[in-house]
């Protein structure tokens, strides 16, 4: 007997047919001998709803309000779900985030979580109830409700099984478990048997929507496995682990990709050794991601930087850069959007050189102009005109084999 975490997602409760649909995954998990912990988003498009309204009442409505609002989402689904599980005769109970002992940082909308109070949780699954706990929410240590940010849900569900030292932490989806990459787009993707943490990170961060980047985060740092899995279909997922032990012999484990890529280049920029520091450190001051990073330097003892971030964060970029324009001594700026990032994500190529060379021989053969490019130990990303996207996506997937079944090791 162990202890499981369950996180259902906003489309798996989208309905009462499919809250239903959870507590009978639920129950199997319970009579399997199992404590269950079940982590729920707000159904569907619920959120999307709550900020509407707020929106009818004004443009700009404060955070802390905002917060208190959206909380509102997920006790819907939690106290829904109870309901259903006591129906069908199982003692469970539910809890806020607050409640269930998540505290966070004192920060609005985006929070992170400092600290979990397990008693409460714990005391219930020794008498044998199933906890059913808010996703996306936490309170301050001064008792303010704050949200999570994006992929909240998945965060509370990985942290509370490193707090509980659960066994397993359950992501159930969608989609049947993470593919090598986005099947929407590419009809041959395939479903990965597993993949590493740090894989899954560098897929999350780079535009796969499966996990949020701090969940796979927290699941590295506490070593819990993850397994992500449908919430319709009873079939076995995408185990995330330190180390998969299948897909040994892919070089290549998946393709991840966003469009929306704008690149900045910062022109004429004075060549001293504190350039990059100081500009940098000006957009991060003002929460402003940068990803992709080259320098150009001429001879005239001038420099130019591009870096690539978020087309939906130009406009604040720009007026960064104008307002510090006297302190960072630039001459212009100059912007290209319609971009989009393709990367290439596997650890197998920490011992296979040339694969980097590989991928642009591929575009190349395409006629896609690589305008940027980074790369780690296990990634190589490259930045690409918007109507490029699709077609190189498909011709790393076919050039890498990423289609074929691999043996188990």
């Amino acid at each position: 007997m162990g202890l499981i975490v369950q996180k259902f997602g906003g489309t798996s409760v989208g309905s009462v047919e499919k809250i239903l649909n959870v507590a009978y995954r639920v129950i199997e998990e319970k009579q399997r001998g199992h404590d269950v912990v079940v982590v729920v988003s707000a159904m569907g498009k619920s959120t999307d709803s709550l900020v509407a309204l707020a929106k009818e009442i004004t443009e700009q409505p404060s955070s802390r309000e905002m917060d208190m609002l959206l909380t509102t989402g997920e006790q819907v689904t939690i106290s829904l779900l109870t309901m259903a599980l006591q129906n069908k005769g199982y003692d469970a109970v539910s809890y806020t985030g607050w409640q269930a002992g998540i505290e966070t940082e004192n920060i609005h909308g985006n929070a992170r979580i400092t600290n979990i109070d397990t008693a409460k949780l714990k005391e219930r699954l020794n008498e044998g109830k199933i906890a059913v706990v808010a996703g996306f929410q936490g309170v301050t240590a001064e008792g303010e409700i704050t949200t999570l940010g994006r992929g909240g849900s998945d965060t509370t569900a990985v942290a509370l099984a490193a707090a509980l030292k659960a066994d397993k932490c359950d992501i159930y989806t969608d989609v049947p478990g993470v593919f090598t990459t986005d099947p929407r787009y590419v009809k041959t993707a395939r479903k990965l048997a597993g993949i590493s943490y740090d894989e899954m990170l560098e897929l999350a961060n780079l535009g796969a929507g499966v996990l949020h980047p701090r969940a796979v985060e927290f699941a590295k740092n506490y070593q819990v496995p993850l397994e992500v899995r449908s919430s319709t279909e009873k079939e076995a997922g995408t185990l995330i682990e330190e180390e998969s032990s299948m897909e040994q012999n892919l070089i290549v484990r998946g393709i991840a990709f966003e469009d929306q890529i704008t690149r900045v280049t910062v022109c004429g920029l004075a060549s001293g050794l504190t350039t990059l520091s100081t500009i940098f450190t000006t957009l991060a001051k003002q929460n402003i991601n940068v990803d992709i990073i080259i320098q150009s330097v001429t001879g005239t003892s001038k420099t130019s930087i591009s870096f690539s971030v978020k087309t939906e964060d130009l406009k604040r970029t720009v007026e960064v850069l104008e307002e510090y324009k006297d302190a960072l001594d630039y001459e212009q700026i100059e912007t290209e959007n319609r971009l989009a990032k393709v990367s290439i994500v596997g650890s197998g190529m920490i011992s296979n050189p040339g694969v980097a060379a590989e991928m642009f021989a591929v575009l190349a053969e395409k006629n896609i102009q690589v305008k940027m490019v980074s790369t780690s130990e296990i990634k190589v990303s490259t930045v690409v005109n918007e109507g490029d996207m699709v077609k190189a996506v498909e011709a790393l997937h076919d050039a890498f084999e990423l289609s074929k079944q691999t043996a188990v090791i």
